[in-house]
């Protein structure tokens, strides 16, 4: 049996220059025995075993041993760990990682999922120093050229030099100490030192103790108390050095007295600032309401529409825009990104292919009455993006209320409608837009129904084939539609001039 004794305060190197050196002569795990000097059972008069003779010369035939990345990882966070077996647990899996080199993959593996739990304790032990450590400023009075602090904490783990830099990023304009039992680190403007030398509790206190007990009485929420949360994220055992969790037990004890205070304190009258706002409004002169039965009364009636829960994500209401006497309606999805910002339909880049189309086949935008089934803007956020969500059926069917009056108001004789959201909301029909594509039906008296895909649709279309060939056909259906256009308006000329000649 070979002892190997380290330092055993998470430094990688001396581990790893041992490790190397032992894999390299093939010593079987199971051979070495791995101890700290600082165990309670290790001889601290001993002298280091030193490293074997045949490792040794095998050393200086190959100095390098090859290991998965992943492995180099967990080792720099599994050394820092408490546990005396660490040293055993790392070795043995390097040395099955010579023939096993998907071992770390084997996750229900007892070496490889004991290394793991290292591995996250020693994570989860970082990130509680960076949250419960607590500067004190130490000889204030004289007056330095930079203040001093210092902090006292307690980590499970030999992370000091692991989460130092954290402290030296973040609070680089400051002399610091982080004292623990496990080492210290220290920062004086120019240079991180680290010691695995262990300290004591200075025991200090400063004015900033009673800054944190204020500021966290002010910030303690009793109505969304959950004792076993707060006590996942803040464990007991962080208390005794943090100046604001000698509050905690009392604030725990009077959570639900404080609820029902605060529910008595509850306003029972509206803000001193919504009196202004509402005399401010009361001062304004009385607008001048849009004429009644027009697209225009209609529009500014919907601009305040809540009729489903759609505005409340939404910038604006988009309406419908065209002349009230238009022979020819188009019924699109719902407004998109670019429409709901501009407040206009059809002016994002499905919008950009229907005017496009339209003017190809000499179908004129301007004298066509355009609008959505869907007039506000439904959207999943993704970072800074909206995408798209299609509006469900009991969306379409609050909207209808709003389509149904456009349609009385301009009388149309051919309704064009764009995709299958449209198609539901003019029929209430569930039949597939497939079935009735290209076709004119009879939607009401003296209106048509044509029915073709939304722009948007060929859009989204990958393969540039088939794109093409679908291009085509919504080319066709709004020529057609062109076509019912200029019969109509042939119709109407026709009708003047008769009227004319009687």
């Amino acid at each position: 049996m070979e002892t190997i004794l380290l330092e055993g305060r998470g430094d990688l190197t001396e581990w790893r220059e041992a490790a190397r050196s032992l894999l390299l002569a093939r010593t079987e795990p199971r051979t070495i025995d791995w101890r700290c000097r600082n165990g309670a059972a290790d001889d601290l008069f001993a002298p280091a075993a030193e490293v074997p003779e045949t490792a040794v010369a095998t050393a200086a035939i190959a100095s390098t041993v090859t290991v998965p990345k992943a492995f180099l990882s967990l080792a720099q966070a599994v050394i820092c760990h408490s546990d005396p077996l660490r040293f055993q647990l790392l070795y043995r899996v390097l040395f099955r990682l010579q023939e096993e080199r998907t071992l770390l993959e084997v996750l229900s593996n007892a070496d490889v999922a004991q290394l793991n739990a290292m591995e996250k304790s020693v994570r989860r032990d970082c990130h509680k120093m960076t949250a419960f450590v607590r500067f004190k400023e130490i000889n204030a009075e004289e007056g330095p050229a930079r203040r001093r602090f210092l902090a006292w904490f307690e980590p499970d783990h030999h992370i000091v030099a692991r989460v130092a830099p954290f402290f030296q990023r973040r609070f680089t304009d400051m002399d610091w100490i982080i004292a623990t039992p496990k080492g210290t680190a220290a920062w004086d403007g120019e240079v991180l030192t680290i010691s695995t030398q262990p300290a004591e509790n200075p025991m200090l206190t400063d004015q900033t103790d009673t800054l944190w007990r204020t500021y966290f009485s002010n910030i303690f929420n009793p109505a969304r108390l959950k004792v076993k949360m707060m006590m996942t994220e803040m464990p007991k055992k962080y208390w005794k050095n943090l100046p604001e969790a000698e509050l905690i037990p009392g604030l725990i004890a009077g959570a639900e007295a404080s609820v029902i205070a605060m529910a008595e304190r509850a306003a029972s009258e509206a803000p001193l600032f919504h009196q202004r706002l509402q005399a401010i409004a009361q001062a304004e002169p009385e607008i001048v309401r849009p004429p009644a039965g027009t697209l225009e009364e209609l529009r500014e009636e919907a601009r305040h529409c809540t009729r489903c829960a759609l505005h409340c994500s939404a910038t604006q209401t988009v309406f419908g825009e065209g002349p009230q006497d238009a022979e020819i309606m188009i019924v699109g999805e719902q407004p998109g990104d670019q429409e709901d910002l501009a407040g206009r339909p059809f002016v994002g880049p499905a919008g950009a292919v229907f005017n496009a189309v339209a003017e190809e086949v000499g179908l004129e935008r301007q004298s066509t009455y355009v609008t959505n089934a869907v007039k506000h803007f439904k959207y999943e956020p993704h970072g800074k993006r909206r995408i798209h969500q299609k509006p469900n059926v009991g969306e379409v069917q609050h909207c209808k209320w709003w389509l149904t009056r456009e349609l009385a108001l301009v009388k149309p004789k051919l309704v064009v409608a764009m995709g299958s959201t449209a198609l539901m909301a003019l029929t209430d029909s569930r039949q597939r837009l497939t079935d009735l594509r290209g076709e004119m039906l009879q939607l009401g008296a003296g209106q048509s129904l044509l029915v073709t895909v939304h722009p948007a649709y060929l859009l989204r279309i990958p393969d540039e084939g088939r794109k093409h060939e679908e291009m085509a056909r919504f080319r066709s259906d709004i020529a057609r539609a062109a076509a019912f256009g200029r019969r109509a308006m042939s119709d109407v000329r026709l009708e003047q001039q008769n009227a004319g000649n009687g």
